[in-house]
């Protein structure tokens, strides 16, 4: 497992503690590349918060093996504008469905990926954000 954070003691300790992770802390993810890491990995997840998918994905989808798959957690509230997130909630669904669409379209068109599926989150996010779980493949 490669861990990736861009704060400090995010990781469980009894993970932190496992000779099977290496863990990267105090580390923008934005600025990734392949020489930042042990391996290629073969499979890529991402949970970030306070910026867009689309400055994280890129980087990410450049380090991953040909083929992989690639988890990502969307975060309307993140993607649309403050006057769309008031407070920091998406509540108008059509806003949460052109979100998704613009990461896919984004995903897809800028980067290559494959969209394989996209499910809500059974897990709302602070004060009861609806978040999306996305499936990718990089190109083989």
């Amino acid at each position: 497992v490669l861990a990736l954070d861009v704060g400090t003691n995010q990781l469980h300790y009894r993970l932190r503690t496992d000779p099977r992770v290496w863990s990267k802390e105090q580390f923008n993810c934005r600025y990734l590349t392949p020489a930042d890491l042990p391996e290629v990995p073969q499979f890529g997840c991402t949970d970030v918060s306070f910026i867009s998918l689309k400055l994280i994905l890129p980087p990410m989808a450049a380090c991953l093996a040909p083929g992989s798959l690639l988890v990502s957690l969307i975060k309307p509230q993140f993607e649309a504008g403050r006057k769309e997130a008031p407070k920091g909630v998406v509540r108008d669904p059509a806003v949460r469905e052109r979100v998704v669409a613009e990461i896919r379209a984004f995903g897809t068109e800028e980067l290559g990926l494959d969209w394989v599926n996209c499910a809500p989150s059974p897990l709302l996010g602070p004060e009861g954000n609806v978040e999306f779980l996305a499936l990718w493949r990089t190109p083989r």
